[in-house]
């Protein structure tokens, strides 16, 4: 306890600095909500990793940094030792500073009011950015944090697809929530791009040697290895680029989404069927044998 650490999320390649005030027992890193906002993180379950801090500077190299982009968004190239709160996300900010919510609040819920006539009732962290000291309250107080659940159910589910699926059922089940919006918004920032940018992958893919494992640029026109006459195979297969294509279909169907997302999603369909079209059936001949009519 007391020792200094860095916080890193994928793909940002900037560490910020923390330090450890207790341990848990639950697969979860607590923190301050800015101190995850400052790693660009919306305490939604993904995974970021927390190392000590000498061991980031004195294990730093870079002569071990990976030769491409995606593997040097992943390593702490900067390190933010300083948290100014005006900088982080403004949801981060949305925070409750009160230890209890007053009689009005709930009974605004009552009549369905809109979140922007409540806001004078619960004030923010918004409005205490420029004071001098302020606090974040606690409306539920425990002894122990450890006596919820230890492991989110977003870590054990295995793959995205079945994070999807249970998203939209959790949506179908809270009233507060429009199942039909979570579905476009999953849609539309997640699922039709991952098609479309799968589909393009497929079509720019570079085959893999499986004697040497070297990666050709282009396919060579021998149709094996240049290096050592091995066989060449795919390193993007089909089931990987329409691995979301029947949640898509179901999501559609079900909630009654936009008829922009059905188009979109039909051309999806047809310019994958065009892309894995299956060959042509040769036409058998057919023989006339004397020998039948003898």
């Amino acid at each position: 306890i007391g020792r200094l650490v860095v916080g890193l999320s994928p793909h940002t390649s900037v560490g910020v600095v923390g330090r450890i005030v207790g341990f848990t027992k639950a697969s979860v890193c607590y923190a301050h909500p800015f101190w995850h906002a400052a790693k660009r993180r919306d305490c939604d379950g993904d995974e970021d990793s927390v190392s000590l801090l000498l061991d980031v500077l004195l294990n730093f190299s870079r002569e071990f940094m990976p030769d491409r982009i995606g593997g040097l968004m992943d390593a702490p190239l900067l390190l933010s030792p300083l948290l100014n709160p005006s900088e982080v996300a403004r949801q981060a900010l949305n925070i409750e500073t009160i230890a209890q919510l007053p009689v009005e609040f709930y009974e605004k819920t009552w009549q369905g009011a809109h979140p922007s006539e409540v806001e004078s009732l619960v004030p923010t962290l918004n409005k205490s950015l420029g004071e001098d000291h302020w606090s974040i309250g606690f409306t539920h107080p425990t002894e122990d944090l450890d006596r919820g659940r230890l492991i989110s159910s977003y870590k054990e589910l295995p793959t995205m697809l079945d994070k999807v699926k249970e998203q939209l059922k959790l949506a179908d089940q809270i009233v507060a929530v429009n199942a039909a919006d979570v579905a476009v918004k999953v849609l539309s920032t997640h699922i039709l791009r991952d098609l479309v940018g799968n589909l393009r992958t497929f079509t720019s893919q570079r085959v893999r040697c499986m004697n040497c494992g070297s990666k050709p640029r282009r396919v060579p026109l021998g149709g094996v290895c240049h290096r050592c006459g091995g066989k060449l195979v795919a390193t993007v297969f089909r089931m990987g680029v329409e691995k979301y294509l029947d949640v898509a279909t179901e999501m559609v169907d079900r909630y009654q989404i936009r008829p922009y997302y059905h188009q979109r999603l039909d051309l999806i369909k047809l310019e994958l069927s065009e892309t894995f079209r299956p060959p042509p059936e040769e036409k058998v001949q057919q023989k006339l044998l004397i020998s039948e009519f003898a």
